[in-house]
């Protein structure tokens, strides 16, 4: 039994629904975090954001569900195999979660084509670093290309037991190859090939269509009270 100490964040407006209000649960960056203690939060709900450990605490709202796949049971659908032909030519090359100009370019270029009003499109390479990169975690960028030419990034978290998938861009002009779906379809494929029993998924939003896509990868299992339980579609 360890004890690591959090505190709640003031209220903010919602991220992701309209409307909303929201409050967050971060462990206190004081506290010494290693793979290890994050691959036991994630199982209880929290995610990361660079160095940051977080989970929604929301006063009037719990919208927000944690979910993972058990790799082993995943059976990919007829729109995921058409996807998994798409790429057939598609090479993917593993690294270590370090800056590269050339990332950070198609970034850009990404938040600029999927993103217009975020506060992403106009990150700094510090600030882009700091997002998906952690000091403490094993991370990995996973490069996929097309025709040799750069064409997205996945970001992975790797555990003992399990991956995270923390976020993918890719070159808005890739955008029929469908890599959003092929990176998380690569991770589930590989995380099995290296023997892992869960994809984390981070949060399934049902009402907003950005997080609600995460219910396409069955069988789905969501953490409710405290419990992870399979998803009854």
């Amino acid at each position: 039994m360890i004890s690591i100490p959090l505190f709640l964040s003031p209220e903010h407006p919602c991220g992701y629904l309209d409307d909303e209000r929201a409050k967050s649960l971060f462990v206190h960056p004081s506290y010494p975090v290693t793979t290890s203690i994050y691959s036991r939060l994630i199982e209880q709900g929290f995610r990361r954001s660079g160095d940051e450990i977080y989970a929604p605490r929301c006063p009037h709202c719990a919208a927000c569900i944690p979910v993972r796949l058990p790799v082993e049971k995943f059976k990919p659908g007829r729109s995921q195999k058409r996807c998994l032909s798409r790429n057939i030519d598609t090479r993917t090359l593993v690294k270590p979660a370090v800056f590269e100009q050339a990332h950070y370019d198609m970034y850009l270029r990404y938040q600029a084509a999927r993103h217009t009003n975020g506060s992403m499109a106009n990150s700094s390479p510090d600030d882009y670093l700091g997002f998906l990169a952690s000091s403490w975690c094993d991370t990995r960028f996973v490069e996929f290309t097309i025709n040799n030419e750069l064409a997205g990034v996945a970001v992975i978290d790797q555990f003992e037991q399990a991956w995270s998938a923390v976020y993918t861009f890719f070159e808005p002009k890739f955008s029929n190859f469908s890599l959003g779906v092929y990176a998380v379809l690569w991770q589930i494929e590989q995380a099995r090939l290296h023997q892992k029993e869960f994809l984390y998924l981070g949060f399934w939003i049902k009402a907003c269509k950005k997080m609600a896509y995460k219910i396409d990868y069955q069988p789905l299992q969501l953490l409710i009270n405290n419990q992870w339980i399979q998803m009854k579609l």
